[in-house]
């Protein structure tokens, strides 16, 4: 009988254990600055293309563009939505030259393609979703990237707050630089906005380097539905090449129609 109480008390405490609390929901915003690499720009003129940096090629060209970009995480699942990230035409008139004399005309042509990231932070993934518009018809695909794992992260004893939040300096060899990362652990997930770029443990609240910058400036925990942050299982299933060779290809038709249509 009393080895029959203790069995008892053993089953009561363990029943008393506490249920380990879901991840927390919520919106982080970040602002996020990159140099725009020039080599993949296209200048259209009077109908013809310029090479950026030509003697014909307009001088007041930014090489720079900025915007907000903003991850909504619930779960174990994240989206990533960036405003201002639409494809822009610059029309230049007046002048002799093809590039001189008179102001340039800025017009935002929208994009040939809606393109979501959703975030799989169990299995540490990002998927993309495309979809491209075509005529009257709009084709779905999506692919899926595994997280990377950049060697030689150092991490530091430096640390700060941003967004209310005490982060941890890191430095980290990435793209022919060092870039220098600011992460958290004290939210419940594993993510960064740069694929790559994500510690064993952590969210990356602020990237620095010389070719781009992004920084949390908000974090909000409220709530999110689960819903809302996962990928639709309907789009068709391609590779991460597939999907990266539709993409150049609905911008290659997109910038031909846009020469067919420049006024001469």
């Amino acid at each position: 009988m009393k080895l029959l109480k203790i069995f008892s008390v053993g089953i009561a405490t363990l029943a008393a254990a506490p249920v380990l609390a879901q991840p927390a929901s919520g919106n982080i915003n970040y602002e996020v600055m990159q140099k725009i690499d020039m080599s993949q720009m296209r200048i259209v003129i009077n109908g013809q293309e310029v090479k950026p940096g030509s003697p014909d090629a307009p001088a007041d060209i930014p090489d720079v563009r900025s915007f907000s970009m903003k991850l909504s995480f619930a779960g174990n699942y994240g989206k990533e939505e960036r405003e201002g990230g639409n494809m822009m035409i610059r029309r230049f008139v007046g002048g002799d030259g093809p590039g001189a004399g008179g102001p340039s005309q800025v017009t935002n042509l929208g994009r040939p393609f809606d393109e979501t990231v959703y975030v799989d932070m169990a299995d540490k993934k990002y998927v993309t979703v495309l979809s491209v518009k075509k005529e009257k018809d709009i084709k779905t695909y999506r692919a899926e990237r595994e997280y990377k794992k950049t060697p030689g992260w150092q991490d530091t004893d430096q640390t700060k707050k941003i967004a209310g939040f005490t982060c941890r300096k890191a430095t980290v060899p990435f793209r022919n630089e060092t870039y220098t990362v600011w992460y958290t652990t004290d939210l419940p997930f594993t993510y960064s906005p740069v694929n790559g770029l994500a510690p064993e443990k952590g969210v990356v609240l602020q990237i620095e380097s010389n070719r781009e910058t992004f920084k949390a400036t908000k974090i909000d925990q409220k709530s999110v539905s689960a819903k809302e942050v996962q990928p639709s299982e309907q789009a068709q299933t391609v590779s991460a090449d597939q999907l990266d060779d539709i993409r150049q290809k609905a911008l290659a038709d997109f910038r031909q129609r846009m020469m067919a249509e420049e006024p001469r």
